[in-house]
């Protein structure tokens, strides 16, 4: 879906196809066909946008298949479909009945990372429609929360400076401009987009004409970041937002009150990791964290429960959950109206991703393909709603 920002800029809104995991390319070419397309329908639309994930299969294949990449090409055309994002956090696997601790491997101190994302940036030069010659790619902000020693940091920043070059380089032969963002998350090396703003300018940091940050609404409120005070100081520093993922967190007031914790516990399952944040004070220092809901609720050292919580499962931008439980999504529109509300835009690229309809609890998850596709297209003409109240308007 494309606006036009009062500045005249063109905005792009997207769905993340991470929702519907595929390995293979013809995964991904059926994922057009049977999800894609009925959303795009259900819109009204003759041409929707979808932030593109490719696992490392898929992506092998459309980078030395030049007939593989056309075939691509020319089903988003024929269904009706843009490209001009791609999700590039998750490797493989993000369909697996587990997936936990496993989407951050390989990180940034990996050659793997490094070729993979490289790869996507050639993949997506080649996708961008024709009169758009800038895209975007999200990537994992460096690492999982292990032991990161200095020499891994320089590392990882080392590699996310040749990509840099390796980006100048495409954008030289191709007139296409990719851009890198670096998605901050709870447990992450890269948590806050204060963490992200001291590494993007700090010793060996990449060039910020090509490596940014991906804003994530869901992950930005689960950290209780306040969105007045983090974008502003994200452009203060002269961190570019190369991208920003719509998305809402599960939110409680009380989470101590038996009800509470019962109603939390269905959103506890086996399969993404759902990092839970306590704020106990003010202050970042204030927030106390657990990697996962069920560590938080009954682990060994649960949290202590004597503040709000914020959860790590993206909601439905459509469907919040029942009380006493809400989502964040009035962060996400804070978030927005500094993004896109402004005399310009911070970012050009919009990308709603709740990748977890198929573990919500039963009440809130599709049960259908078509329940699927009405909640998606109702999760964007959400997006597009906030959107218009800042006074974008739509284009066809």
């Amino acid at each position: 879906m494309r606006f036009r920002h009062p500045d005249g800029s063109l905005v792009h809104l997207a769905y993340c196809t991470n929702v519907h995991p595929a390995e293979t390319l013809d995964g991904v070419l059926a994922q057009l066909r049977d999800h894609c397309l009925p959303v795009r329908e259900r819109l009204g639309r003759d041409r929707l946008g979808i932030g593109l994930w490719l696992a490392h299969e898929a992506a092998h294949t459309l980078d030395t298949d030049p007939a593989a990449l056309a075939l691509l090409r020319e089903t988003l055309r024929r269904n009706g479909l843009e490209v001009v994002t791609l999700n590039g956090f998750p490797y493989r696997g993000f369909g697996s009945d587990r997936v936990k601790y496993r989407v951050y491997q390989p990180d940034w101190t990996t050659a793997e990372r490094l070729d993979h994302t490289a790869a996507l940036a050639r993949i997506l030069a080649a996708l961008l429609p024709d009169d758009e010659p800038e895209g975007a790619i999200s990537t994992l902000p460096l690492a999982w929360r292990t032991p990161f020693p200095p020499e891994a940091r320089a590392r990882s920043l080392d590699r996310l400076t040749a990509l840099a070059g390796t980006l100048d380089q495409l954008h030289e032969t191709t007139g296409r401009s990719i851009r890198v963002a670096l998605e901050p998350e709870p447990g992450c090396i890269i948590e806050t987009t204060t963490q992200a703003a001291d590494i993007l300018t700090g010793p060996g940091a990449p060039p910020p004409h090509r490596v940014g940050v991906c804003v994530d609404t869901c992950h930005l409120a689960t950290a209780f970041e306040d969105p007045d005070e983090a974008v502003p100081a994200l452009t203060a520093a002269g961190v570019p937002v190369v991208k920003a993922q719509l998305s809402a967190a599960l939110h409680a007031d009380e989470p101590d009150d038996p009800g509470v914790r019962a109603a939390l516990a269905a959103f506890a399952e086996p399969r993404f990791l759902h990092q839970t944040r306590e704020r106990a004070a003010a202050g970042p220092e204030g927030v106390l964290a657990r990697d996962d809901l069920d560590e938080a609720l009954t682990g060994p050292e649960p949290l202590p429960a004597r503040g709000p919580w914020r959860v790590h499962h993206h909601i439905p931008l459509n469907a919040r959950p029942a009380p006493p439980l809400s989502s964040t999504l009035p962060v996400l529109e804070r978030v927005l109206t500094h993004l896109t509300g402004g005399p310009a835009p911070l970012t050009r690229h919009l990308e709603v991703e709740t990748y977890t309809w198929e573990v919500l609890p039963p009440a809130l998850r599709p049960t259908t393909p078509d329940g699927l596709a009405d909640g998606i297209a109702a999760e964007l003409a959400v997006a597009r709603d906030m959107l218009l109240t800042l006074g974008l308007k739509e284009e066809a």
